[in-house]
């Protein structure tokens, strides 16, 4: 294999990631403004050889070209000076403790020097994004190139990264749309074979039977336990995500409707105000349901933890993180249910094709609160398909990675779904002879829609987990974890790229 300074200099114009320009040692001289094409090259580039890309591998160039091929949001990970942050524990941080504090000011007042030298007029006001409240984080406008080599050469700065670039190729063909529009009633559903009929009157997915969901149920529905979603939403006229969600055999258990992604601000408001829990997408919509639909009496489709508590966040306006307030949306998403002592699982089945160091700070809070979080492993819009493995953040070690394979051979994945030594678990959710995938519930009605890819795994990962939980309600984080590892299909040989394989539900509630 290539080792990763071969791989940076594969062409003129990326020598300057391969090591500092000289241009850095000139604070006069402004680089040229690398395009998006030849960013995107070097990211594929990077992806095949290390199977990631990580920004904190690059020079001050790309950063700034990438900033100004986005949106400019810059994303600041700030520590006081002299911190070893090898040994930084972000869930035991208190940002506003004087040394954070003063950090967070001195951080900020390098970049507004910085660009004050392009807008003389130009306040923190308007440079700051965001506000945050947990995370020693900001997020900030940022057009001038020495702001980004003052912040990266400063021991102030633990990252400085662009929040809202991907690749140019992907987003062009996905827009912001991925993972959307589909979540509608599926026609031709045919009983004993898509699904079977169970009291007291709702429809059993036909792959339950491929994890022991449904022998499962005699020991745990779930009970007591609650999992928080960060997706695209709960769709208010999904009445079994509302009103109907205690119905039949579902019964005293909870369900929130949460928002934490920013107002896009090409609709003339400002970054902070809020949207709504709404979903306006459908994704969010399915993944609830495959994980905790209630077993109910009106012929929809049942989740897994059908007794489980649920917290729905709006995160994200579709499956793609690719905006910079996706970013923020996600990162405060995993803060606030790491916060909540009574969320004590976290399935996210979202994801992008770079590395967010913000998002992985979230996430390691989160992991630091003791939260077991499951992500999906991937699954392919056309630019990823056939080479690209696990995508961030499910390939990060705080991270349970979870694919799809199909039902007649369980080391064969989904036709998009994607695999990689990162990968922990695996779930049957594609049928080999049609294609078919699991039953979840629709925008609105009764009528099951069907969801497939590495996103219903994941949610149906994350409902078998609320039923080892609730069966074993002591047990810690790692100890629920120790107990679906053990009952999973490969233990105790883990797959060089499907993990622990898939979880049997019965063993794994034993």
């Amino acid at each position: 294999m290539k080792k990763y300074t071969t791989l940076a200099c594969f062409a003129m114009i990326f020598i300057v990631a391969c090591k500092k320009s000289v241009l850095n040692n000139d604070e006069s001289a402004v680089p040229e403004k690398l395009t998006a094409q030849q960013i995107d090259d070097f990211i594929r580039k990077t992806i095949e050889v290390q199977h990631r890309f990580e920004w904190q591998t690059v020079n001050d160039q790309m950063i700034w070209s990438a900033l100004q091929e986005s949106d400019n949001v810059l994303s600041v990970g700030y520590k006081p000076a002299g911190m070893d942050e090898s040994s930084l524990k972000l869930e035991a941080i208190d940002i506003n403790d004087d040394k954070w504090s003063n950090a967070r000011k001195e951080v900020l007042d390098i970049i507004l020097t910085e660009e004050k030298k392009l807008n003389r007029n130009i306040t923190l006001k308007e440079i700051i994004q965001w506000e945050e409240h947990v995370l020693p984080v900001i997020d900030v406008n940022v057009s001038s190139f020495l702001t980004i080599q003052k912040l990266r050469a400063s021991n102030l700065v633990r990252y400085a990264e662009p929040m809202g670039y991907e690749p140019k190729e992907l987003a062009g063909k996905v827009l912001s749309s991925s993972g959307c529009g589909s979540n509608v009633a599926e026609p031709g559903l045919v009983a004993n074979v898509d699904y079977a009929t169970i009291a007291p009157g709702c429809k059993q997915s036909w792959n339950y039977q491929y994890h022991n969901i449904q022998n499962a149920w005699a020991k745990s529905t779930g009970a007591g336990v609650k999992v928080f979603i960060i997706d695209t939403g709960s769709e208010y006229d999904q009445e079994n995500l509302g009103t109907a969600f205690n119905q039949g055999y579902s019964t005293g258990r909870t369900i929130e409707r949460i928002v934490t992604l920013p107002r896009n601000t090409f609709l003339g408001i400002p970054y902070g105000a809020a949207e709504t829990p709404d979903d306006g997408c459908g994704h969010g919509t399915s993944m609830a349901g495959a994980c905790a639909a209630p077993r109910g009496t009106d012929g929809a489709a049942c989740g897994v933890a059908y007794n489980c508590n649920l917290v729905v966040c709006r995160a994200a306006a579709d499956v793609f993180l690719d905006e910079s307030r996706e970013v923020k949306g996600a990162s405060d998403a995993y803060t606030n249910a790491a916060n909540r002592a009574d969320v004590k699982i976290i399935s996210m089945s979202m994801g992008r094709i770079t590395s967010s160091s913000q998002l992985g700070d979230a996430i390691k809070y989160a992991y630091g609160k003791n939260k077991l979080i499951f992500c999906a492993a991937g699954t392919s819009f056309g630019w990823t398909s056939g080479w690209f493995g696990v995508i961030y953040p499910a390939y990060i070690s705080q991270v349970n990675a979870v694919t799809g394979v199909r039902d007649n051979q369980f080391t064969t994945t989904c036709t998009d779904c994607h695999d990689g030594s990162e990968t922990d678990f695996t779930v049957v959710m594609e049928k080999a002879v049609n294609g078919k995938h699991p039953l979840s519930l629709a925008m609105s009605g009764n009528n099951p829609s069907t969801v497939g890819g590495s996103s219903v795994s994941t949610a149906t990962a994350a409902g078998i987990a609320a039923l080892v939980w609730s069966r074993f309600p002591s047990f810690t984080r790692d100890q629920v974890l120790t107990k679906l590892v053990q009952s999973s299909a490969n233990y105790p040989t883990r797959n060089t790229y499907l993990g622990w394989g898939n979880i049997d539900a019965v063993a794994a509630t034993n």
